[in-house]
């Protein structure tokens, strides 16, 4: 549910790969609060909040395991009524992809978390397989939220930390404002069917050529590699001519291991520690205002993003027309004003379920 392959494509491979038009954000965008000042303003928003050695907003915090104690790297932004969590993808992925959100979340005085999750680069990376497990995480964040001593906050997953953040809030949802579940459909069968019915859609002469290398388990052979880069992850999951600079920080960092075990070899082929993830028919356990967020060319089904939203009991959704799996990045505009008008909603008071944004 990331994007491993492009660690071995550098950004200019990748604009020689893509042939497809982006959704760029244009130059003319306002925030929200272009034409009114947030509710605390600048200065409220950026008053310090850290004491001793100040360190730029960043803890470190020690998570206790089955396994030992292990520290993550977490980094605040501001101060605001407004708290978000973000959960980057992955598994093992890194939190320098939704760096984008630096670019939004200020203006509108929103404080926010970026986080590496244990195993990811900025964070420990024990070397035992049993921490990788979706309640361990869970319980990871959990502790977080109490190390960065707040409550009633939104959770933001992507992609794995779609699943994450589901999760969370399916056991601890009395600490929720919110919830965020971007670009992850609840049930990795349904997602794999989806990436199959996406693939027939590739020319039947490289079909022949993936099935060949899938045949071995070749998965890490650069040809391979290079196909479906080429073909289907230039299309589904990130639509750019380039590649952002924060996203390639990201992909270059990825723990490759434990995106394997429990992701599998590459999204064609599901097959680690998440293959039969599904949470579809407990939607209706989940009772905060929910937000789901889907791509028109992610390799999430968007139209089953717009069902969950239904599914949950409070749910809007957020369609990005020219989104792919990282529709934060190549639909930038569309993503982040509808984001904002949902977490400002919430805090109004004037959301309204089974809106469409």
């Amino acid at each position: 549910m990331t994007l491993p392959l492009l660690t071995r494509f550098p950004s200019v491979a990748l604009a020689a790969a893509l042939t497809l038009t982006a959704c760029q954000q244009k130059p003319g965008y306002t925030p929200e609060s272009s034409n009114k000042s947030s509710s605390l303003g600048t200065t409220g928003y950026l008053q310090p909040f850290e004491t001793g050695i100040r360190t730029g907003g960043v803890q470190v915090i020690p998570i206790k395991t089955p396994k030992g104690t292990f520290n993550v790297w977490t980094k605040r932004f501001g101060t605001g009524k407004i708290k978000v969590l973000l959960l980057h993808g992955g598994p093992a992925m890194t939190h320098e992809y939704m760096e984008c959100f630096e670019s939004f979340f200020p203006q509108e005085g929103i404080e926010f978390y970026e986080y590496d999750q244990l195993g990811s680069y900025y964070s420990d990376q024990p070397q035992d397989d049993d921490l990788w497990r979706t309640e361990r995480f869970v319980d990871e964040v959990e502790q977080v939220r109490q190390a960065l001593g707040i409550d009633k906050f939104y959770v933001l997953g992507h992609s794995w930390g779609g699943i994450l953040a589901l999760e969370y809030a399916l056991k601890h949802q009395d600490h929720l404002a919110g919830l965020v579940i971007s670009n992850m459909v609840a049930s990795i069968p349904r997602y794999d069917a989806y990436n199959k019915t996406l693939r027939t859609k590739l020319r039947p002469t490289l079909l022949d050529s993936l099935e060949k290398f899938e045949a071995r388990k070749d998965y890490h052979n650069p040809t391979y590699e290079g196909l479906v880069f080429k073909n289907y992850y230039s299309r589904h999951l990130l639509r750019l001519p380039a590649m952002p600079d924060p996203v390639a920080r990201s992909f270059k960092h990825v723990n490759q291991h434990v995106y394997e075990l429990m992701q599998g070899p590459n999204e064609f082929k599901t097959a680690g520690r998440l293959l039969t993830w599904d949470r579809w028919n407990d939607l209706g356990k989940v009772t905060v205002p929910t937000l789901m967020i889907g791509g028109q060319f992610d390799t999430m089904n968007p139209k089953e993003m717009e069902e969950m939203s239904h599914r949950v009991q409070q749910g809007n959704y957020l369609l990005c027309p020219q989104g792919s799996h990282m529709s934060m990045w190549d639909d930038q505009q569309i993503y982040f004003r509808g984001l904002t008008k949902f977490l400002k909603s919430v805090d109004d008071g004037s959301f309204r379920a089974g809106t469409t944004l």
